[in-house]
């Protein structure tokens, strides 16, 4: 199956890209990606209509669909546990807060040490392990069904419903382009949100990628959004051009237990997600250089020294902003020189 899958827009308008369903989903070699007869369409009308979607809806843009059963039964039963005990967690930092979720960062190591980097906001990120079995045997999974490489997974355990991520565009300078980024959901199952980007004038300036408050006072309607529950064992597949023209996110969830379903209340309402990525930048083992698609030195040979801090951090965390919040970001004007930023704040000698 192709990785990318995305229909093209050939002239149409926007909004009826946005809302035009796929022909046709992938069927999964063990999962569930069916599709009903009818894919689910909305007016401009009911534009901003919150819709709760599923298996066989066609998601964002329409490269982007929900698989069920995506893992075997025998070892869906035992990966949430495992994967509790064999991940080493980590408490992650941005703007000098903490992260409301536990992470860990698994990827593939080569021979020389060399690792794949998925650079995003935050003050540091945690330290890249080897695959833990557990998730290397999920990984295998994910490589079958999609037919393009991941190298590179962050997962994040939500302890409860308070624990959340706040709406935003995955950045895309380290994904290798025309990949899918795909998120395996274990445990309780919590609601992922899709809202349309607001469409923006080409000089507009745009707010800070840390602003994650849509609700603050003086921002437009509502705009269309999807509501995305993502059960057990599920594997939610996002397309390039959905993460383009969308924002997604996991709202915390304070409702009382009792009002709780079975499934929200699964593994004691904690849940683990896996993001998987097909990663084009990497650092050298000792994490002094850098090299590939979105550094400035794009081969191993021409591997140069990281940077922390200073102007190309806050370069990139602009780019990075764009990305959030544009509908016509420009990959090539942004990221295409690279940027050889490891670090967004100058690291200090202990």
């Amino acid at each position: 199956m192709p990785a990318d899958r995305t229909d093209r827009n050939d002239g149409r308008s926007i909004t009826a890209f946005y809302l035009q369903a796929a022909d046709q989903l992938p069927q999964s070699f063990s999962g569930r990606a069916t599709r009903r007869s009818t894919a689910p369409r909305m007016s401009r009308a009911t534009a901003s209509f919150s819709s709760e979607l599923g298996v066989g809806d066609s998601l964002g843009a329409g490269d982007s669909y929900l698989v069920a059963d995506i893992l075997p039964e025998e070892l869906a039963e035992v990966a949430f546990e495992n994967m509790r005990t064999e991940v080493k967690w980590y408490t992650m930092y941005h703007r000098g807060g903490e992260v409301p979720r536990l992470v860990a960062v698994e990827g593939d190591v080569g021979p020389d040490g060399s690792f794949p980097l998925y650079r995003h906001p935050a003050d540091e990120s945690p330290p890249l392990s080897a695959f833990s079995p557990t998730v290397a045997c999920i990984r295998d999974y994910v490589q079958k069904f999609l037919q393009h490489p991941v190298n590179h997974v962050l997962i994040q355990h939500y302890r409860s419903g308070k624990d959340h991520i706040s709406e935003h565009s995955d950045k895309t300078i380290d994904v290798v382009r025309g990949s899918n980024i795909v998120n395996v959901s274990l445990g309780a199952q919590r609601v992922m949100t899709l809202r349309l980007k607001a469409a923006r004038k080409k000089d507009e300036e745009v707010p800070s990628v840390t602003d994650a408050n849509s609700d603050a006072p003086g921002t437009p309607p509502p705009r269309l959004t999807q509501r995305i529950p993502l059960p057990n064992n599920s594997m939610f597949v996002m397309g390039p051009e959905t993460n383009k023209y969308w924002l997604h996110g996991i709202k915390h969830d304070n409702r009382a237990l009792s009002s709780k379903s079975e499934a929200e209340l699964f593994q004691g309402g904690e849940r683990i997600s896996l993001t998987f990525r097909h990663i084009g930048t990497f650092l050298t083992a000792d994490e002094s250089k850098i090299y590939g698609q979105g550094a400035k030195g794009k081969t191993k040979e021409t591997a140069r020294p990281v940077v922390s801090g200073g102007a190309e951090s806050e370069a990139l965390i602009r780019a990075f902003g764009e990305e959030n919040q544009r509908n016509d970001f420009d990959w090539d004007l942004n990221y295409g020189e690279g940027y050889d930023v490891l670090h967004f704040a100058e690291q200090q000698d202990d």
